[in-house]
C-alpha cells in the first residue's frame, strides 16, 4: 500500500520535483538528488535519495559535524529544509520498497552507537520511514537514547490510526519547523 500511495504522491508533486531541481540547477549545477548510504530494515544497506540542499564540495557527513555547516548550505538549500522538501525524492525510495512513510528515519551508515541502541531494542526490525514518532516528539533536538525510546514505543504501538496520527503531527511540525536544528 506504501508504495502504491508514493506512486501517486509522486504523480501529484511532479510539478513541485520540477520546480526544485530547477532552482538547485540554477544555483549549483547538477547533480540534483543527494544519494546517501542508510541503514533500512535488518540493518541492510541502502542508498537514500533527497534533494541537494548543500553545496557539491561538502564532505558526506552527519550536518551536526560540519564545522560550519551554514557556509556548505545553498540557497535554495535552507528553504528546502525548513520545509522538508529536500525529503521528497524519499518517495523513490519508499517505491522501491526500502522505505515507508512512517518508521523510524534511516540511519547514515557509520551512526554505529544509533544502530546498537535500534538493535538493543529490536527496533532494527522496522522499515525505515520518511516520518517517525521521534521525529514528532522532538526530531533533532533530542538524545539517541530518548530517540530510540520513542521507536520502541513506536514498535510497540503500531497501527495504521498510529501511522495517521503521526502524519498529521508531521505536517503540523513542518509548517512551524518545530524540532529543525538545520
Amino acid at each position: 500500500m506504501n508504495r502504491i500511495i508514493a506512486a501517486i504522491v509522486f504523480l501529484v508533486l511532479f510539478p513541485i520535483f520540477l520546480m526544485v531541481a530547477l532552482a538547485i540547477f540554477i544555483e549549483d549545477g547538477s547533480p540534483i538528488f543527494f544519494k546517501q548510504k542508510r541503514v533500512g530494515i535488518n540493518y541492510i544497506f541502502f542508498n537514500i535519495y533527497k534533494f541537494r540542499s548543500m553545496k557539491k564540495n561538502t564532505p558526506n557527513i552527519a550536518t551536526h559535524l560540519l564545522e560550519n555547516p551554514a557556509s556548505y548550505l545553498l540557497r535554495i538549500g535552507g528553504v528546502l529544509r525548513k520545509l522538508s522538501l529536500d525529503e521528497l525524492p524519499n518517495l523513490i525510495n519508499i517505491i522501491k520498497g526500502e522505505m515507508v512513510f512512517v518508521g523510524p528515519r534511516p540511519a547514515l551508515y557509520n551512526q554505529d552507537d544509533l544502530m546498537a541502541l535500534r538493535v538493543a531494542a529490536g527496533v532494527d526490525k522496522l522499515k525505515p520511514g520518511i516520518t517517525g514518532w521521534a521525529q514528532v516528539n522532538g526530531r533533532d533536538e533530542i538524545s539517541i537514547e530518548a530517540k530510540v525510546a520513542l521507536e520502541k514505543e513506536y514498535l510497540e504501538r503500531k497501527s495504521v490510526w498510529f501511522d495517521l496520527v503521526i502524519v498529521v503531527r508531521t505536517f503540523t511540525s513542518v509548517i512551524f519547523s518545530k524540532g529543525v536544528a538545520h
